[in-house]
């Protein structure tokens, strides 16, 4: 029978002694765990839930890989490529690969009564994937793409509709600044807010036939294709599966490399995590050192008793290093129950705002995944017991004798 695990028991539950100094400590111990590790859990819920909904911003305006023209450059001016549907089916069969579209871009300028505007046409096709802007639209719909010749129809942002006191329904007039230069007339089918400033205020969508007519471009040539992932965490190995599918003449780029500010920010977002994680471990594993080594000098005469019995000093810190991972685990049965709930609040209720202007959202996001919640929980308890290894150190130091003294 293990005997270190039923005396544990018995003292990590108050029933072997009527000592009563360490129950206030094991108490705030057990609190300061418990508070700890709620705080953890929240903070990693926020970092990663900030970085998902940033990266599905910046995602549903470029998919996860861009296929172009091996020859573009920085421009919003694309040079064709030549649609294939056997390199469409190649693309697609790729382990990682998603949905596969086609799009072009053109640079353009919107001028009304009041106002001129610079933004970036993106042209679509009936391929194209509704889905994030389904999630972000304030009014209207999508563009429907007919089945022959073009929809003059286009998704503009809240932002710009405001700077440009356009609304729904509305007509507009984009010039294209070309040899010789062009203009469109489009009609305001959907608006969208992302809360994204830097893409809201750029880009407005619309049927690629557009796009094809005023480049001179025939109906077998586009300007790339977008891939979408289905593993975020696998783009890379998926972009360099895809690149080394695609024609020589051809290039691909991840969202990645289309945007190194925004992922190499929201790549420090994982040091705030980190630090904060650190420091509750720290506090964490003071309060309960602190909590152990009175719950050792409450019992010397319990331990000098066991160590006259025959118990050597191996097992004697084993029956307090049982306690501490029961005391420990208490204070993350109920760290999980705080943390998890507050994440739940506020995943439902968004109780909480943010200021949209400066942080791209206009709520704290949350993202309780169950990956990395066990990952703290088993993360946690093995640290904190490997630490609690310090304090028993005083056991070894305690002789029958002395104990008998102290007594």
């Amino acid at each position: 029978m293990n005997y270190e695990l039923l005396i544990a028991r018995k003292i990590s539950s108050s029933r072997l002694s009527s000592a009563t100094i360490s129950k206030p400590i094991v108490k705030i111990a057990v609190t300061g765990v418990a508070i700890g590790f709620a705080v953890m859990i929240v903070a990693i819920a926020i970092v990663t839930g900030f970085k998902k909904e940033i990266r599905e911003k910046v995602i549903g305006f470029g998919s996860h890989i861009q296929i172009s023209n091996f020859d573009e450059n920085n421009s919003y001016e694309t040079k064709p490529i030549l649609k294939s549907d056997s390199l469409t089916a190649k693309l697609s069969s790729i382990k990682g690969v998603k949905h596969v579209e086609e799009f072009a871009t053109k640079a353009g300028i919107i001028k009304t009564q009041t106002a001129i505007e610079g933004v970036v046409v993106k042209g679509i096709g009936k391929d194209f994937d509704w889905t994030y802007f389904n999630k972000n639209l304030v009014g209207g719909h999508t563009l429907q793409l007919p089945d022959s010749g073009k929809s003059n129809d286009v998704l503009i942002s809240k932002l710009t509709a405001t700077r440009l006191q356009l609304k729904l329904g509305d007509e507009l007039i984009t010039y294209f600044i070309q040899q010789p230069p062009r203009a469109r007339r489009f009609r305001i089918c959907g608006i969208y807010e992302t809360g994204l400033e830097e893409f809201d205020g750029k880009f407005i969508f619309c049927d690629i036939a557009h796009i094809r007519q005023l480049n001179d471009w025939s109906e077998s040539q586009t300007g790339g294709y977008e891939v979408a992932v289905s593993d975020f965490h696998s783009l890379d190995k998926t972009g360099e599966a895809i690149y080394s599918t695609i024609p020589a003449d051809m290039n691909s780029r991840t969202i990645k490399e289309l945007y190194p500010q925004i992922f190499d920010w929201l790549g420090l977002q994982d040091v705030n995590g980190a630090i904060i994680i650190v420091l509750m471990l720290i506090v964490s594993i003071m309060n309960m050192i602190s909590a152990l080594l009175i719950i050792i000098l409450e019992r010397v005469q319990m331990i000098g008793t066991l160590k006259a019995l025959g118990a050597y000093n191996f097992s004697v810190r084993k029956i307090f290093l049982y306690v501490a991972a029961f005391l420990i685990g208490r204070g993350l049965l109920i760290g999980n129950l705080i943390g998890i709930g507050l994440c739940l609040i506020q995943y439902f209720t968004h109780f909480i705002h943010l200021d949209q202007q400066s942080y791209y959202i206009s709520f704290i996001p949350v993202n309780l995944s169950l990956e990395n919640i066990l990952m703290l929980n088993v993360g946690t308890l093995g640290v904190c017991i490997l630490m609690m290894i310090l304090p028993t150190i005083i056991i070894t130091k305690i002789t029958p004798l002395q104990a008998l003294r102290f007594s």
